[in-house]
């Protein structure tokens, strides 16, 4: 057996807990006790001493960076960056980047961000320049790889994938008017269309009833939301584990999103694993993963009346349920460890192999 490829991932700490963290952990655990590539974690945002003082936090965490990268990178034999659009990919993506470059290390960009467009198009000296300095692009979705390709950029497609042992499947059957919303709290999630949708909802099913998971800078802005829609059946739950997201998945029905900006979100394929029917505006990449009528329903972005009257239909249209639950779980099996991994040890191999990485 020969030595194992190192590959040095980077990417955010589980602390931020969001659709990159859990995309990173689950790589990694998907390549334990792996014959062929061992990985390991970098923190693109250290904890620091001085957390509470903005500027200062800033510098520290950048100098702490900076400094783990120039260890970490001249011992791993390939350097994967996960990155988020705009100011995230300079301060998260540049200085790998670079390092990488330093020490003569191919290096590859897993991009996330569902406003890739609006990054090439805003950023114009520090975006595409720079991605054509990386040795691999890739990303999670069509979507993503179509506008890379329209700016002259190849990209890798290779799914987000999940652990599917970490869920239980279940049929809905009744569909019970109990719903789940699970983005955090930022402008592009507009989680307040889910409350929006849910009032509609409520008046037609007054036992409906709706988790919302996340966190976020909104947090307080929605609760006073749904007082002022008198929601009486919010149950804000905040910050979940993995564990404890499995269970809300198991106590709901019905799974809503209306963000406003995304690309190829975890949580609709964790959704799809669990059984929860998907009723989502058609937003970036949702609509390479949601075929209308088929596995979800798909509703124009920013018409959260239309949301609520898909769900209302799919409450009165048991068979439909049925349909879309087993259509979304046989395509959810696309997306599992066991399909994704050897796509990454394949590209991981090409860069170690490709004499001009």
């Amino acid at each position: 057996m020969g030595r194992k490829i190192k590959i040095l991932v980077v990417a955010p700490s589980m602390r931020n807990f969001g659709g990159q963290s859990l995309q990173a952990e689950n790589l990694i655990r998907a390549f334990i006790n792996h014959d062929g590539c061992h990985l390991e974690l970098l923190e693109n945002d250290p904890e620091t001493i001085l957390s509470d003082i903005k500027y200062v936090r800033t510098i520290v965490k950048s100098v702490k960076f900076i400094a783990s990268l120039i260890k970490k990178v001249a011992s791993a034999d390939v350097v994967h960056v996960f990155s988020s659009g705009m100011s995230g990919y300079v301060i998260a993506s540049l200085p790998p980047l670079l390092i990488a470059k330093l020490f003569n290390k191919p290096v590859l960009l897993h991009y996330h961000s569902g406003e890739l467009e609006e990054h090439l198009q805003k950023w114009k000296l520090t975006a595409l320049p720079t991605m054509k300095l990386f040795d691999e692009i890739v990303v999670p979705s069509e979507y993503l790889a179509q506008i890379l390709t329209k700016y002259g950029l190849k990209a890798k497609m290779i799914p987000n994938f999940i652990h599917e042992e970490r869920f239980r499947f279940r049929f809905r059957n009744p569909l019970r008017p109990v719903f789940l919303s699970n983005r955090n709290f930022h402008e592009h999630y507009n989680v307040a269309d889910v409350l929006k949708a849910f009032r509609i909802i409520s008046d037609e099913f007054p036992d409906a009833m709706i988790y919302v998971a996340g966190y976020g800078p909104q947090e307080n802005d929605l609760k006073a939301l749904a007082a002022n829609l008198k929601l009486t059946s919010v149950e804000f739950v905040g910050k979940c584990t993995n564990e404890q997201m499995a269970e809300y998945y198991d106590k709901a029905d019905i799974f809503l999103n209306t963000s406003l900006v995304d690309n190829m979100p975890l949580s609709l394929i964790e959704a799809f694993f669990c059984g929860l029917p998907v009723i989502s505006y058609a937003t970036g990449g949702i609509n390479c993963l949601i075929k209308d009528g088929e596995n979800g329903l798909l509703v124009e972005v920013g018409n959260y009346k239309g949301i609520a009257e898909r769900a209302i239909w799919l409450l009165r249209n048991q068979a439909m349920a049925d349909k879309i639950i087993g259509e979304a779980k046989k395509n959810a099996m696309n997306y599992t460890a066991s399909m994704v991994r050897f796509k990454w040890t394949e590209v991981y191999q090409s860069l170690i192999a490709d004499p001009t990485a």
